[in-house]
């Protein structure tokens, strides 16, 4: 199955009782002190589990056939937090699998939802293994994070969303981990609007795959890493990436908490990392506008025990 416009607005038509169909704003660009007339930011922390994973956690659900056994993830936190909420909805058992450096918030959030959570290694690719162990030994269907169509095809339906609510839009910034988000909204804007890659510089996983032709190990490490330091970028994504994805930018960690202070002292919003990264691109200056360009931030996440920012 590709990845196309009309399969992500299948999608959406399937997923849409169960979500919800987050909104925008559009506040000054002066507020921030940016040279922008305008921001117009998606809401997609709002979304029910705390992130935009839920989209394709129930796309997943509702388009395949789910055994006894019920799915199992492996995740640094928000896309099981997801999984175990689509999966009470419609009634399957889940077993999620979680690296050492998930935030608790994430992991409590995983634990409310009814999920058995498991602590599979230090790092991503370590749950990720012992998810698919897990696979192996029950016939429990594995849900991937990034590297599953059907994923891809639910977080596209953010662009769906964001092109009915906000046409004007010239360019949209998004953060990157695996790429399942990015992969999906570029799939669905096909280059109508331009797409920017962000990514934490101590995780560059989809910078370091264009730059090398194909995906590669890229480091693991930064404030973000519980939700934006896969190993390798999706082989799924990729080809999407190469041919609509317009430029890969890189924050550094104090870029990103200042986007995180900024948007607390602005906006009253409180967002994780990985989920203020987009931002932290526009308000550092390492994406430059040009003159009249309008310019839409996606807030992608909020799974955090943060409160307040300094």
């Amino acid at each position: 199955m590709s990845i196309s416009k009309d399969k992500i607005a299948e999608a959406y038509k399937a997923i849409r009782p169960h979500i919800r169909r987050t909104p925008i704003t559009s506040v000054k660009g002066a507020d921030f002190a940016l040279a922008v007339p305008e921001i117009i930011f998606k809401h997609e922390y709002m979304q029910v589990s705390g992130s935009f994973k839920a989209r394709g956690a129930f796309t997943n659900m509702l388009t395949r056939p789910v055994p006894a056994a019920g799915v199992v993830a492996a995740s640094g936190g928000n896309h099981g937090a997801a999984v175990a909420y689509a999966a009470r909805a419609a009634g399957h058992k889940a077993s999620i699998f979680v690296p050492e450096v998930t935030s608790p918030a994430k992991a409590d959030a995983i634990r409310s939802y009814g999920a058995d959570l498991v602590i599979g290694g230090a790092r991503y690719a370590d749950a990720l293994a012992a998810s698919q162990a897990h696979v192996a030994k029950t016939g429990a269907m594995p849900i991937h994070a990034f590297e599953q169509v059907e994923t891809m095809m639910g977080q596209g339906t953010v662009g769906l969303e964001l092109e009915e609510d906000a046409p004007e839009v010239d360019t949209l910034l998004v953060a990157v981990g695996g790429g399942g988000l990015i992969g999906g909204i570029a799939a669905w804007f096909e280059n109508r609007v331009k797409v920017v890659a962000v990514e934490p510089e101590g995780s560059p996983t989809l910078h370091m795959a264009l730059a090398a032709g194909r995906p590669v190990d890229a480091p693991t490490d930064g404030i973000a890493s519980d939700s934006l330091s896969p190993k390798q970028v999706g082989a799924l994504m990729f080809p999407v990436a190469q041919r609509y994805i317009t430029q890969s930018l890189l924050v550094s960690d104090d870029d990103i908490r200042a986007a995180q202070a900024a948007l607390w002292r602005e906006m009253r919003v409180v967002a994780e990392p990985g989920g203020a990264c987009a931002f932290a691109a526009l308000l550092s200056g390492k994406y430059q506008p040009s003159p009249g360009e309008r310019v839409a931030v996606l807030l992608c996440g909020a799974n955090t025990t943060a409160v307040s920012f300094t």
